[in-house]
């Protein structure tokens, strides 16, 4: 497999320890791949921090969110014959899913794009509501025309399903709800509108017929989704042959519409590909690479939470318009930062 990421040497950018949790009680036990943009002339990550309490010996204890928004913890027996914990991300108790950490975006800057910290005077995003007790997680940022849009996965015993949220000042946020429902995420919404409309592109998933494929859909206003259309599947065999999802918004290029997507196989291996989608009409896919672009190499890519993860929803486009700045999840546990030509990208794509 190939692999064309120039990664930073200051990699981690964050860990764990680098930031405080949101209240005494709690440990951060992973910082995921975040959500970017430019605001105020600074690089800005919306990072996902997934939280829990310090485990005692023989108990497994995780929080949820109240439907009013207070934290709650439940406390389960190691032994109980009704748990069901082997994964480190989800059990299973008495026949419903939970997952073993909470999960809220926390808002961080910086003025070189590698050492970043966490401003006075900006609120952490949080679950709200019945559709957000287990948390919001995994967020997309696109700015359109002064707006910028986030996408999330909201997530709850009623399912996962996909968020909005806009903002103009990052300080105050309209909430728009689910906007795609359950099961669904890894929504990111297009820049730029293309004949008078938005797309965005997403993962509905099915256990039964289908799979964890990506499709494209269309909106009058960014809110209300429709005309949906399967574009990228799963190739068996293959190092994306499990699922595939959506990374950031893409990119738009003179040969098209740029997307840096994640895939994994059967043995939950997370790389990075990438796929081309026609200028005016986006739900016709050009070209797609066959390997990956981006594969777990480094310790910290390989072990960790979860390890061999490399995940990524936030890049940065830099001036001179081909450096391809994207900063990502590595092992469900560190946040990262890498950097592609997207000529190089682009010249992958037309060999295939």
């Amino acid at each position: 497999m190939k692999d064309i990421a120039k990664r930073f040497a200051e990699n981690p950018l964050l860990s764990p320890t680098d930031i405080p949790a949101s209240r005494e009680g709690l440990e951060i036990t992973c910082l995921l791949n975040p959500g970017v943009f430019q605001f105020q002339n600074k690089t800005w990550l919306a990072v996902r921090v997934a939280e829990r309490p310090e485990q005692k010996d023989n108990i497994i204890s995780f929080p949820i969110l109240t439907e009013t928004g207070e934290i709650q913890i439940i406390e389960i027996s190691k032994d109980d014959p009704e748990l069901i914990a082997d994964d480190a991300r989800v059990i299973n108790y008495k026949g419903t899913d939970y997952l073993t950490t909470l999960s809220h975006l926390r808002l961080l800057c910086s003025d070189d794009g590698r050492q970043f910290y966490e401003p006075e005077n900006y609120p952490s995003l949080v679950g709200e509501g019945i559709l957000e007790t287990f948390g919001i997680e995994d967020c997309r940022v696109a700015l359109i025309e002064g707006t910028y849009y986030l996408t999330f996965t909201s997530v709850s015993d009623n399912g996962v399903g996909v968020g909005l949220r806009t903002t103009t000042d990052w300080k105050n946020f309209k909430k728009h709800g689910m906007i795609l429902p359950a099961h669904n995420k890894d929504c990111a919404i297009f820049e730029e509108k293309i004949n008078g409309l938005f797309y965005a592109l997403h993962r509905p998933s099915s256990v039964d017929i289908g799979g964890n494929y990506i499709w494209i859909a269309s909106s009058p206003d960014g809110i209300h989704w429709g005309n949906h259309h399967c574009i990228i599947r799963t190739r068996k065999g293959n190092w994306d042959s499990k699922r595939v999802g959506a990374g950031a918004a893409p990119i738009k290029t003179d040969q098209g519409w740029l997307e840096i997507y994640h895939g994994a196989n059967e043995n939950h291996q997370y790389c990075l590909g990438a796929f081309l989608m026609d200028l005016n009409d986006p739900s016709k896919v050009i070209a797609r690479t066959e390997e990956p672009i981006m594969v777990p190499t480094t310790q910290y890519e390989l072990s960790g939470f979860f390890g061999n993860v490399v995940f990524t929803n936030g890049h940065i486009l830099e001036p001179d318009g081909d450096t391809l700045t994207i900063y990502y999840g590595a092992s469900d546990e560190f946040v990262c930062g890498a950097q592609f030509s997207i000529k190089e990208i682009l010249l992958l794509l037309k060999n295939n």
